[in-house]
């Protein structure tokens, strides 16, 4: 959705262009917490690696005790990532876990947190659950949308939403930075279980 969207606004370098904003702004937010805070300590990475770890294999247990059986008892599918190979679909589950993340929770959680506080008027309690609500309920969407899109269910569409609960949940309580390492390390146990 992200190459579809830069490539109709700005043409076939839009996604090249949307990747060198994306390393900008970060670059632009690593400057500044590094003014604020000194320079990057690695304990801080290790700490949010190892608490995204945990939260992965906790949302694979919660969401269902064998991740691999969720997938096909739910009736969602992943041909492409069948298709890939292990290395690349590897690959793919860190990608989508940050994109996924940038899209559903950077840019639609936050927005509907903006809408909540500023525009409604709510306090941080409702204003979070409403955008962790609407966040769930578009990532659930979002999943059904273009040609590489899963076929709509209702089992499909109740895991999604639930999922997207946890990771709403989590960006709102715990930031970017862990929502993203805890989904993208949550695609690759997924990988790994339907691969064992």
């Amino acid at each position: 959705m992200l190459k579809q969207g830069a490539q109709s606004l700005v043409g076939p370098s839009g996604p090249l262009i949307l990747l060198g904003l994306i390393v900008a702004v970060m670059l632009f937010g690593i400057a500044r917490d590094a003014r604020k805070n000194g320079a990057p300590r690695g304990a801080v990475f290790l700490g949010m690696t190892l608490e995204s770890a945990l939260l992965a294999a906790v949302f694979g247990l919660v969401i269902g005790l064998a991740p691999a059986k969720v997938i096909t008892s739910f009736g969602l599918s992943v041909p492409a990532m069948d298709q890939l190979g292990l290395p690349t679909a590897l690959m793919v589950s860190l990608g989508a876990g940050f994109y996924e993340e940038l899209l559903f929770r950077v840019l639609v959680v936050s927005a509907l947190l903006l809408l909540a506080r500023q525009v409604l008027g709510w306090g941080p309690m409702a204003a979070g659950i409403f955008a962790t609500l609407g966040g769930a309920i578009a990532f659930s969407m979002g999943h059904y949308i273009g040609p590489l899109g899963d076929q709509l269910t209702s089992q499909s569409f109740v895991f999604r939403t639930l999922a997207g609960l946890a990771f709403s949940g989590l960006y709102v309580t715990r930031g970017f930075g862990i929502t993203a390492w805890t989904h993208a390390l949550y695609d690759v146990f997924l990988v790994v279980a339907r691969a064992a």
